[in-house]
């Protein structure tokens, strides 16, 4: 049966989402098959590619305040075989070059044992001049 909390958050992405999306459908990426909203045992991860065990969670503000629960969550999928990225809304509307190319590097990689160096959770690495 389909979860309406995953249809419903399909149909009202955010916009960072939305950009994300547009960049991972159809194969787009590596040749990855990615799905959006998809329920995962108690949650709903914003995107997955299954065959690669790849969740990618794009956090607005509200998150900041969610920092326990997101913890949590993570390590229920890390503890089932997912590497989890997450980017902040902005990284993904302001960076998307750059967001896309650290999820292309982990699909790549297969992630095992090089999660440390790509990892982009919190954030994205700084250019050199930003704050």
């Amino acid at each position: 049966m389909a979860n309406p909390l995953a249809r419903y958050l399909r149909k009202h992405m955010s916009d960072a989402e939305r950009r994300l999306w547009q960049q991972l459908r159809r194969r787009q990426l590596c040749g990855c098959r990615f799905r959006r909203q998809h329920p995962m045992g108690p949650y709903i991860v914003d995107f997955v590619c299954i065959e690669r065990r790849l969740v990618i969670e794009v956090d607005g503000g509200q998150h900041a305040g969610h920092m326990k629960q997101d913890a949590r969550r993570t390590a229920w999928l890390e503890s089932r075989g997912f590497r989890v990225l997450r980017f902040w809304n902005t990284e993904v509307l302001q960076e998307t070059e750059v967001v896309m190319e650290v999820i292309a590097a982990h699909l790549e990689s297969g992630w095992r044992g090089h999660d440390k160096q790509l990892s982009p959770s919190p954030a994205l690495p700084r250019k050199r001049g930003r704050e």
